[in-house]
C-alpha cells in the first residue's frame, strides 16, 4: 500500500544560540549595577574597555555560528544556504543605508531589519540587525566600545520581529509594524543609554539626580534613569520613532511583497514519510461500495 506523505515543519535549532546572545548581551548591559563598588573615576570608554571586546566577540561568534546551523541542516541545505546569500545582499545593502544623512536620532537602516525578522523569522532577524550594524560601523568608521552594545539591541529588534504574526491583513500587518517601529524607536536610546550611563559624569549629576551611584537601590535607580532619559534622550528617540513610522507606511508593503516571493523560493520544507493507517481485512477500498 502506497504511504501518504505530508508536510511537517522543522523546528529551529537556533533558538537555544540566540537566548544565550540575548543573556549574555544582557549581562553586558546590566553588571555595573550589580558591582559592589564601581569605579567612577573613569569614563565611561574606558570602564568599558574590558566588557566591549568580550560581548563583540560573543555577538559575532553567535551570528556565525546561527549562520553554520542554518547551512548545516540536513533539511533543504541549498535553500537554506542560499537563504544566508540573501542575509549577506540585504545586510551590506543596508548597511549602506547608514551613509544617508539621518535627521537627529532617525535612521534608515531600521526598515529593514524589521522588514527581514517579520518575513524570514526570529533568528535571520536577529542576525540581520547585529550584522547590519558591524558592517555599517567599518563603512562609517563607527568603531568603539558602544557597537557591540548596539549590534546586540539591533539584533533585539530583528529577533522581535519574527514573533510579529504574518497571518494577518496586509494593511494590519503595515500598521502592526509601524507601531512595533515606533516602540522600538524608543526602546532602542533607552537600552543604549545603559552602556554608558553608570560611568557618566561621576559626582556632577547625583545633586540634580540625573546619574547612578552604587549605593542607590533599584527603586532610586529607575527613578534617576528615567528623569536621565526624559530630560537627554527622549527628543531624539521620538524622532526615530516618527522615522519609524512613515518609513514602514510608505515603503513596508513593497518591500514586504518581495521579501515574501524571496521566502516562498529559498524556503524548503522536506516531505516526510508517514504510514497509512491500517483498515481492517476485507474492508473496502476509497471510492469502491
Amino acid at each position: 500500500m502506497a504511504e501518504r506523505r505530508w508536510r511537517v515543519p522543522l523546528p529551529g535549532s537556533s533558538a537555544a544560540v540566540l537566548a544565550v546572545a540575548s543573556l549574555i548581551g544582557l549581562a553586558g548591559f546590566l553588571y555595573p549595577f550589580f558591582l559592589p563598588a564601581l569605579d567612577q573615576g573613569t569614563d565611561e570608554t574606558r570602564a568599558q574597555a574590558t566588557v566591549a571586546p568580550l560581548l563583540f566577540a560573543a555577538i559575532t561568534g553567535v551570528c556565525l555560528v546561527a549562520m553554520m546551523v542554518t547551512i548545516s541542516d540536513d533539511h533543504g541545505g541549498i535553500a537554506r544556504s542560499r537563504t544566508v546569500a540573501l542575509l549577506g545582499v540585504l545586510v551590506a545593502l543596508d548597511a549602506t543605508l547608514r551613509l544617508v544623512p539621518g535627521v537627529l536620532g532617525a535612521s534608515p537602516i531600521f526598515l529593514l531589519i524589521m522588514l527581514v525578522g517579520a518575513v524570514f523569522g526570529a533568528s535571520m532577524g536577529f542576525q540581520m540587525g547585529a550584522l547590519t550594524l558591524l558592517f555599517s560601523a567599518f563603512l562609517t568608521g563607527g568603531l568603539g566600545p558602544w557597537l557591540p552594545f548596539q549590534m546586540l539591541v539591533s539584533g533585539w529588534i530583528g529577533l522581535t520581529a519574527g514573533w510579529l504574526p504574518r497571518d494577518t491583513h496586509p494593511r494590519r500587518r503595515i500598521v502592526t509594524l509601524a507601531l512595533f517601529g515606533a516602540v522600538w524607536g524608543l526602546l532602542f536610546g533607552a537600552l543604549m543609554n545603559l552602556w554608558f550611563w553608570p560611568f557618566s559624569a561621576p559626582g556632577v549629576g547625583v545633586d540634580a539626580g540625573l546619574y547612578w551611584t552604587p549605593e542607590m537601590n533599584a527603586a532610586e535607580t529607575i527613578r534617576r534613569y528615567t528623569r536621565f532619559y526624559l530630560v537627554t534622550s527622549l527628543g531624539y528617540d521620538l524622532l526615530r520613532a516618527v522615522g519609524n513610522v512613515v518609513l514602514v507606511m510608505a515603503l513596508a508593503g513593497p518591500i514586504l511583497r518581495l521579501l515574501e516571493r524571496y521566502r516562498a523560493r529559498f524556503t524548503w520544507t522536506p516531505w516526510v514519510a508517514i504510514p497509512a493507517v491500517s483498515r481492517p481485512a476485507g474492508s473496502p477500498e476509497r471510492g469502491q461500495r
